[in-house]
């Protein structure tokens, strides 16, 4: 079985900005780069778990959206496995909203994942308790929403860190 970084898109990854339908607007952070390839030299793959409620809305299209996933995997020169989405409103109550699981139970079918040795990044509250819902182990960073979510957590992640770049070391460092 495979080992797996199960990464928040917005905030973490990117600049926040609001249901970003523009590749325009899109803002890889400075640091995500070396991050992720310090994960993928550790061996884990790199697989994005976000919810895009903006085509639910109407505020844009799923084509729209993989214009943007396939710009992050151009700067990012494909490091990123897989893009997993969800495009329901929050009142719809589908299996695939974070903090709900089914994005990642359906990544981890696909790519052969053991979740207990796997891991969710992510800026908001939702994010770790996907994380524990799908029993991986958790950490969240303070950009995005990370700084503002973090007093809300009902249960401390496994890591803490100021950005991505510093989760990666600590999970390459501490954890491996």
């Amino acid at each position: 079985m495979k080992k797996a970084i199960f990464l928040d898109r917005d905030g973490t990854l990117i600049e926040e900005i609001g249901f970003l339908h523009r590749i325009e607007d899109l803002k890889i952070f400075s640091f995500t780069d070396e991050a992720l390839s310090i994960l993928k030299k550790a061996g884990f793959l790199l697989i994005i778990i976000t919810n895009q409620s903006g085509i639910g809305r109407g505020f844009f299209s799923e084509a729209e959206m993989h214009q943007i996933h396939a710009q992050i995997q151009k700067e990012l020169n494909n490091k990123i496995d897989a893009f997993y989405f969800c495009p329901h409103l929050p009142q719809e109550n589908c299996n695939c909203r974070k903090p709900r699981t089914g994005m990642i139970e359906q990544a981890a079918a696909d790519f052969n994942v053991n979740k207990a040795e796997s891991w969710i990044v992510g800026d908001k509250q939702s994010d770790i308790e996907l994380g524990f819902n799908a029993y991986t182990k958790t950490a969240m960073v303070l950009t995005g929403y990370g700084v503002f979510e973090l007093p809300k957590l009902k249960r401390q992640p496994d890591l803490i860190g100021e950005n991505l770049l510093e989760i990666a070391r600590k999970i390459t460092s501490v954890y491996q």
